[in-house]
């Protein structure tokens, strides 16, 4: 039976969850708001216990058990945030509960489980993936009856979220806009179904990772698709596949969908940071990326905007790459190959060239007697009209270039490869990958890519992600190419052909010389 939006409102007024939720600060973000000429708005659901609004819909949902299914336990699937509610829960109500998380969970998230839920909750590891934790929890489920906390697509679960709004409503109800991020669906559904039948002149946007809309693709589609694949960075919204009921309220009460990227992310973790002294996981940024990104593409003055940050359970190791990647996020930086003379003196023209504009990296590599290769950051004041300005200068004085800041390959790995061409011309194929990370993963990876063709090139970084991110290139005969793409094929690895990107081809490939826009 389909429960309708009044008497969402209604369970949501009366929602257990203050028993162990808060209700958040509702902080205004002056540096930001200054910067974009409106008053921005944060909800601030770091201040859970758990530091995520998860909380409230994992308790919500364990209060409505009867005895019967309590006395059995529970069990939930997570790589995260949902985990840390479920156990925080369980713990709450005296309850068994067992969390099966996948292998590739960061440390920080398995050991907060287990603290939040101690004697009560066991944790599980298993598989690589989520979708293998799932598989896990639905099978104890069914061997040992216990009863299954979905993490979003389940009505007491978004009720729970939903308390939420009650609170933006009484701490601010002015706003105009609330932009909200989408993983499942849980968090959106809640809150819109209950805001907008009190308020249904406010407008409300959904924001997603461009690497993993699957809200958005279900609003092409009319119905719940499932991805194809989803992106590493934003873990806590990566999800392949919208909620059915989250869907349906989706359909009726948010007005618009936005992607934003993962600089956009960073950029937006940083200005959280500057205005909060709080540092957001990626997740819990979207909404802030969604709001900067709003208003490039709709300028206007004066307005009330509201955003949620949904969790701050950030793996430590993430940062170094938030803080490379937040600058370009924001277009106060942006990174460029140039082609120089090779001679002296020749850097030293080209950095006058720059106008006083500071160098953030410069990667230099000689190419033949007449000219070398740089890979530059610059530090831009006026975002990318400066950009093309600066372009168009580089041009008027002899020198080629290309903006590389929208390569992901150049940024994830070229920029720390530059630096080598084989001496001797090879039948080179560049191809990036995916595998799930934990110890021991980079050996397994090899192992599986085998000793068939030989390796001409290998970049990998930890990025403190749940992926490991791999550039391998080998040196492959065109006679040999539908066997490799076969070998590929069995391997089970997410991949693509790199061959052609613009990055490679300038910095390090055997095709000497080869520059494209």
């Amino acid at each position: 039976m389909t429960r309708s939006a009044n008497e969402y409102l209604k369970r949501i007024l009366l929602s257990p969850v203050y028993d162990v939720a808060v209700n958040s600060d509702l902080q205004k973000l002056d540096k930001l708001s200054a910067s974009l000429g409106n008053d921005i708005w944060l909800k601030r659901e770091d201040q859970q216990p758990v530091k995520s609004f998860k909380l409230r819909g994992a308790y919500n949902k364990i209060c409505q058990l009867s005895d019967a299914q309590l006395a059995k336990g529970l069990v939930a699937s997570s790589a995260g945030n949902h985990a840390q509610g479920v156990a925080y829960s369980a713990k709450k109500k005296g309850v068994k509960a067992t969390i099966v998380m996948p292998a590739t969970a960061p440390d920080i998230k398995v050991e907060a489980v287990r603290n939040f839920g101690g004697e009560f909750v066991d944790v599980v590891l298993h598989g690589t993936s989520f979708e293998q934790a799932k598989e896990e929890a639905l099978r104890l489920s069914k061997e040992f009856g216990y009863t299954m906390v979905a993490p979003f697509d389940d009505e007491d679960v978004i009720v729970g979220q939903g308390t939420i709004a009650r609170e933006l409503l009484e701490q601010n109800p002015d706003l105009d806009t609330l932009f909200i991020a989408v993983g499942g669906g849980g968090l959106i559904s809640g809150i819109s179904v209950f805001l907008k039948q009190l308020k249904p002149d406010l407008k409300i946007i959904a924001v997603e990772s461009d690497e993993s809309a699957c809200l958005q693709a279900a609003m092409l589609a009319g119905k719940p698709v499932p991805l194809e694949h989803v992106g590493i960075f934003a873990d806590g919204v990566a999800v392949k596949i919208i909620g059915e009921e989250p869907f349906r309220l989706c359909q009726q009460y948010v007005d618009e969908v936005i992607t934003v990227n993962t600089d956009e992310i960073c950029a937006a973790i940083k200005d959280i940071f500057d205005d909060t002294r709080v540092i957001a996981e990626p997740a819990g940024a979207l909404s802030i990326a969604g709001i900067r990104k709003y208003l490039r593409t709709n300028p206007m003055q004066g307005k009330k905007f509201g955003g949620i940050l949904c969790g701050a359970n950030i793996n430590f190791h993430t940062l170094r790459y938030v803080s490379e990647r937040c600058e370009l996020g924001e277009q106060k930086e942006a990174v460029i190959a140039v082609k120089i003379p090779e001679r002296k003196g020749a850097f030293r023209a080209f950095c006058e060239l720059l106008g006083g504009r500071a160098i953030t990296e410069f990667n230099y590599r000689y190419s033949t007697d007449r000219e070398a290769h740089i890979f530059v950051g610059i530090k831009l004041r006026e975002g990318r009209q400066e950009l093309a300005q600066l372009t168009e200068s580089l041009g008027s004085n002899g020198y080629n270039s290309f903006d590389l800041s929208e390569n992901e390959m150049a940024k994830l790995h070229v920029r720390y490869m530059v630096g080598g061409r084989p001496p001797s011309l090879l039948n080179e194929k560049l191809f990036s990958f995916e595998f799930p990370e934990y110890p021991g993963a980079l050996m397994k990876f090899l192992d599986t890519l085998g000793e068939r063709w030989n390796i001409t090139l290998f970049h990998y970084r930890n990025h403190g992600a749940a992926e490991g991110l791999v550039l391998a290139g080998f040196d492959i005969q065109d006679t040999e190419r539908g066997e490799f793409d076969q070998h590929l094929a069995k391997l089970g690895y997410i991949y693509q052909e790199q061959t052609d990107n613009p990055a490679y081809k300038f910095f390090l490939s055997d095709v000497n010389g080869v520059f494209e826009k």
